[in-house]
């Protein structure tokens, strides 16, 4: 079984950061192992605190894993600070993964601020070079291009800017913009190429950036090229979307294991 690793904060919630992200690559079809860089207090609400963990924690839980397991795929989610960019990027460097996927978080569904400003550069210089494919929110998108974008023609113009950095592949996701579909717009060597879904009217949509990041990677570690990857990612997350948990007072998580309750 190929071993995807996930690198972020933990949701004591379990419907986004690392438990989402071990769900995810499970029912894909990996097997998920996890370094840990924040520790949240959240729930379907809100997050009420973060703490980082030392970064020489986070050195000791990466090497822990590259000396034991074949790791196949990397995603890096939540990375709050300018220290634990540097240090994830530096490992990553050292360990060459062959797939890697960044999903550049930066504010919880209730707006609290997971990456802060002064990291945002870092991320920008040191990691989005590394990834095979960086995958943004519009929001993230725009803080990372720093430009506005309202239509799929800016998610181009927005991707380019981005790719810029260095990465190989820019997928803008499309859940915030407007539209009957929830179209996703992946640039790659020059190309662009549009996913499409139906967009399902649901408030329980915690954690599907983590969800969906996760699944690509475990897609890719399987050994589909990229669009393959995601388009299955795509499928995976529609569905988990569709068949979503109302539980909790606030936006409920996606069902990970919507296929073993039908």
């Amino acid at each position: 079984m190929k071993q995807i690793l996930t690198i972020a904060g933990s949701d004591s919630g379990g419907g986004a950061g690392i438990q989402a992200d071990l769900k995810s690559i499970h029912a894909n079809g990996g097997y998920g192992v996890s370094v840990i860089t924040s520790v949240t207090a959240q729930n379907t609400r809100e997050v009420t605190r973060a703490f980082d963990l030392p970064t020489d924690l986070i050195d000791a839980q990466i090497d822990a894993i590259f000396s034991d397991f074949d790791v196949a795929a990397v995603k890096t989610g939540m990375l709050s600070s300018v220290e634990i960019v540097g240090t994830v990027a530096e490992k990553l460097r050292q360990y060459s993964p062959s797939n890697i996927v960044v999903d550049p978080v930066t504010l919880s569904k209730s707006k609290y601020p997971l990456l802060q400003p002064d990291a945002v550069e870092r991320l920008k210089t040191e990691l989005l070079s590394l990834a095979t494919v960086v995958m943004p929110n519009v929001d993230e998108a725009e803080l990372l291009a720093e430009c506005k974008i309202r239509t799929v023609d800016d998610a181009k113009v927005a991707a380019k800017v981005i790719q810029a950095y260095g990465c190989e592949s820019v997928l803008v996701k499309g859940g915030h913009l407007s539209g009957e579909k929830s179209t996703d717009l992946l640039y790659v060597d020059g190309v662009f190429t549009l996913f499409e879904a139906e967009r399902i009217d649901t408030k329980n949509t915690h954690g599907t950036g983590c969800t969906y990041s996760a699944a690509i990677a475990t897609h890719l570690g399987l050994g589909k090229d990229l669009v393959t990857a995601i388009q299955a990612a795509k499928d995976y997350i529609t569905n988990a979307i569709r068949y979503s948990l109302d539980i909790g007072g606030g936006h409920g998580p996606t069902n990970h294991f919507y296929f073993l309750n039908r």
